[in-house]
C-alpha cells in the first residue's frame, strides 16, 4: 500500500497566520486524506471511477456543507477553514474536492441562499450527512462561458413547469440525487429549480471518454419535457448575474484546491531529488534541479499568500468577484507549471502510477477551464483595470 508521506511547504511560516482551528481543519483533513484517499486514488483514476464508499466518511469530516450554520447540518467554519480543507481535498485527487465543493458551494449554498424554509428543511441536512450527492447544470454544450444564452427553456403552465433542454460538462451528474438547473423562459427570466432524480423526463448520462478528471463523475443531465411541481422553483429572476454569483464559492474552492495540487507536487519532486542518483550524486546537487525547485517554492509561497489574503477577505465579506478571480487564474496556472516542472524532475517515471504527477497535471487540464476559463478570469481582470469590457 502506497504512504503518503507529504509534508506542506512552508517558506514564509504561513502556519502562524492561521488560528488553532484552522490548522486542526487542514490537519484532520490532511490526515483523512492520507488514510483514505492516497492508498486508492491511483486506480480509481485508471478505472474512471470515483470511490464512492468514501462519501460517509466525507460527511463525517465535515466534507459537506461546512461553512454551512449548525440548524442545517453545517460546522459553521470560516472560509479559510473551508479554503484549507479544498486545499487538502485535492491534494489528494480533484475528484474529491469536486464532489465536495460542488455539493457544498453549488448546491447547498445556493439552497441556503435563494431557497425558502421548506427547500432548506427538506434538503440542506441530507446533503450534509452524504445521504444524497447534489449536483448544479448551469454550462451547456453550446453555452459555457456565455450561460446568459442558454438554450435550456422553462414555461410556466397552471400548477407545474415544463422544462425542456440538457446541461454538459456536470460534476457528479451521473451519481446525483438532486440537481440544482438553471433555465430560460420567452422573455429572458432564468429560473433555478431543485430537480429530484425521480421526475419524469430527467435522466443523466456519464462521459468515460476523457483524460482528465478521470476519477471524477462527470456528464450530462437532460430534461425532455420535465414536469416539475411549483414548489420546485428555488429562484427567479431577469438577471443572469444571480445564477453566476453563485460560481464564486466554487472558484475560492478552486483556487485552494490548485494551491493543494502545487504543494503536492513540489513536495514529491523535493522527495525525489532527495533519492534520484545520476553521474555519481544526487540530482538535487545539480543546478537545472535545484532552481526548478526554488521557482516552485518561490511561486508557491506567494500562492500562498495570495490565498490566505482571500481567505481574509471572505470572512469580512469585503471580497469582491474579481478578487476571487484573480485567485483562481493565478493558482491554477502556478499549478500547472509546477506539474511540468515536477513531472521533469522525475523524468520517466513522472508518467507513471507510481507518483501523482501526471494524474494531477492532467486534472489541472480541467481547472484551466473549469469555473471560468483562463481567458475569461484574464478578461475578468482587464475590465477591472481598465473600466473597459472586453465581453460583447
Amino acid at each position: 500500500m502506497k504512504k503518503d508521506m507529504f509534508q506542506s511547504p512552508d517558506h514564509f511560516n504561513i502556519d502562524k497566520l492561521f488560528t488553532e482551528e484552522q490548522l486542526l481543519v487542514r490537519d484532520c483533513s490532511r490526515e483523512w486524506v492520507k488514510k483514505n484517499v492516497t492508498p486508492i486514488i491511483e486506480d480509481c483514476a485508471i478505472k474512471g471511477e470515483f470511490p464512492t464508499h468514501l462519501i460517509k466518511g466525507m460527511s463525517e469530516i465535515g466534507g459537506f456543507g461546512g461553512i454551512l450554520p449548525f440548524e442545517y447540518g453545517g460546522s459553521e467554519l470560516d472560509y479559510i477553514s473551508y479554503g484549507l480543507m479544498m486545499q487538502e481535498f485535492e491534494r489528494g485527487d480533484s475528484s474529491i474536492r469536486v464532489l465536495s465543493s460542488i455539493q457544498t458551494s453549488l448546491v447547498m449554498n445556493s439552497i441556503l441562499k435563494f431557497g425558502n424554509q421548506v427547500q432548506k428543511d427538506n434538503y440542506l441536512k441530507k446533503l450534509s450527512r452524504g445521504e444524497i450527492i447534489g449536483s448544479f447544470g448551469l454550462s451547456e454544450a453550446s453555452h459555457g462561458s456565455d450561460p446568459s444564452s442558454m438554450n435550456t427553456t422553462f414555461i410556466e403552465k397552471e400548477d407545474h413547469y415544463l422544462i425542456n433542454g440538457s446541461k454538459m460538462w456536470i460534476g457528479n451528474a451521473p451519481l446525483c440525487d438532486i440537481a440544482i438547473i438553471w433555465a430560460k423562459d420567452n422573455i429572458n427570466n432564468y429560473g433555478g429549480f431543485i430537480i429530484d432524480r425521480s421526475m419524469d423526463g430527467f435522466s443523466t448520462a456519464k462521459i468515460d471518454k476523457k483524460w482528465s478528471f478521470r476519477a471524477s463523475e462527470t456528464g450530462e443531465l437532460i430534461f425532455h419535457d420535465m414536469k416539475v411541481p411549483k414548489s420546485a422553483l428555488l429562484h427567479k429572476s431577469n438577471n443572469i448575474k444571480e445564477a453566476l454569483g453563485c460560481l464564486n464559492l466554487g472558484r475560492y474552492a478552486v483556487a485552494w484546491g490548485a494551491l493543494g495540487i502545487a504543494m503536492e507536487c513540489y513536495d514529491v519532486a523535493l522527495r525525489y531529488a532527495d533519492e534520484r542518483e545520476q553521474f555519481g550524486k544526487k540530482i538535487g546537487g545539480f543546478q537545472l534541479i535545484q532552481k526548478k525547485l526554488v521557482d516552485m517554492l518561490t511561486e508557491i509561497t506567494k500562492a500562498q499568500l495570495l490565498t490566505w489574503r482571500l481567505g481574509v477577505l471572505m470572512d469580512e465579506g469585503s471580497e469582491t468577484f474579481e478578487q476571487i478571480s484573480m485567485a483562481k487564474r493565478n493558482n491554477v496556472k502556478m499549478a500547472s507549471d509546477i506539474a511540468r516542472s515536477s513531472r521533469q524532475i522525475l523524468g520517466g517515471m513522472g508518467i507513471t502510477s507510481e507518483y501523482p504527477i501526471i494524474r494531477h497535471l492532467i486534472n489541472i487540464e480541467t481547472l484551466i477551464t473549469y469555473q471560468g476559463t483562463d481567458d475569461i478570469h484574464t478578461l475578468i481582470t482587464g475590465r477591472m483595470i481598465t473600466g473597459i469590457s472586453a465581453f460583447n
